[in-house]
């Protein structure tokens, strides 16, 4: 990667990371599907004139949204509004193992030996979490959380599917649009007091949405896409490792998080299984870019 691409290809896990950070504390003043609501409507309203529409596609961009989308972030940012959001990142990193495990059984999809084993590290980073004493308490808020994470892998083979005859960008922005309004309706069936949170949210509330739409969205997955566009996947997915280390970082010194050493350790196993997985998909392609530029090797 050129150095401009790859300083483009480093904000991104910075911009998201500080886009689950703020969630935190916007969660403290509207409640999650509203705010989840508020921010895909948003994006939607600033991303949809810019795209082409997805003519004979809609029924399957819906169902996407209400999986990938609605169903996903009401689990994950649920849990995230009861535990801390260091604690919140590492579970949600399950999303890869969980993708890796769907795409076995609904894609056929063989595995090889490198991601079950990524697989079983990433597990056991979760379990040695899920065993502290302290966190007795919140194991329903992980649980919340880790469905998210399920949900969101069960998403991208709905995306998959599709077969790439949607373009990433059109799809984003068109979630959106079926997305926002899922979320309004079913937070008014599950949640209470909306009128009076949003009258009541200060600078905290109604920047965590504007920052969630227009740069944890809009700004963030442009950049992803535009790099991934220039450069091999290869070269650009492992920087979202640097996401959970962002997370635990922005959470100490912006919401005052202090996560005990056993969290950190944890979450360090649920990193490596995560690498393992990741090298499971790139070391394959880059022995193949090796033997076509030396065929005679």
């Amino acid at each position: 990667m050129t150095l401009r691409d790859t300083l483009l290809a480093l904000s991104v896990p910075i911009l998201w990371s500080l886009g689950f950070t703020f969630s935190k504390a916007g969660l403290t003043e509207l409640p999650p599907l509203l705010l989840m609501g508020l921010r895909f409507s948003l994006a939607a309203l600033v991303l949809v004139w810019f795209v082409p529409r997805p003519t004979g596609k809609y029924l399957d961009i819906f169902m996407i949204a209400v999986v990938s989308a609605t169903l996903q972030y009401g689990l994950t940012f649920y849990g995230l509004s009861m535990i801390d959001a260091s604690l919140a990142i590492i579970v949600v990193q399950l999303e890869v193992p969980f993708g890796v495990l769907l795409a076995a059984i609904l894609l056929r999809e063989q595995p090889g030996l490198a991601r079950v084993v990524g697989i079983a590290l990433a597990m056991f980073g979760i379990a040695v979490i899920a065993g502290q004493p302290k966190l007795e308490n919140q194991l329903f808020p992980m649980l919340l959380t880790a469905s998210g994470a399920l949900v969101w892998a069960f998403g991208q083979i709905m995306v998959k599917r599709l077969g790439g005859q949607v373009a990433a960008f059109t799809l984003i922005a068109w979630v959106g649009v079926f997305a926002g309004p899922q979320m309004l309706i079913a937070s008014l069936f599950i949640e209470s007091g909306q009128i009076e949170a949003m009258r009541s949210a200060t600078w905290v509330g109604w920047g965590t949405v504007l920052y969630l739409a227009l740069i944890m969205t809009a700004l963030g997955y442009g950049i992803w896409y535009s790099v991934l566009g220039r450069n091999p996947v290869s070269k650009v997915m492992p920087v979202l490792l640097l996401l959970p280390v962002f997370v635990v970082l922005e959470s100490i010194a912006i919401l005052g998080e202090r996560p005990s050493l056993l969290v950190l350790l944890g979450g360090i196993v649920v990193l490596e299984g995560i690498a393992v997985i990741l090298l499971a998909d790139l070391l394959p392609r880059r022995r193949q870019a090796a033997a076509a530029e030396n065929p005679a090797e």
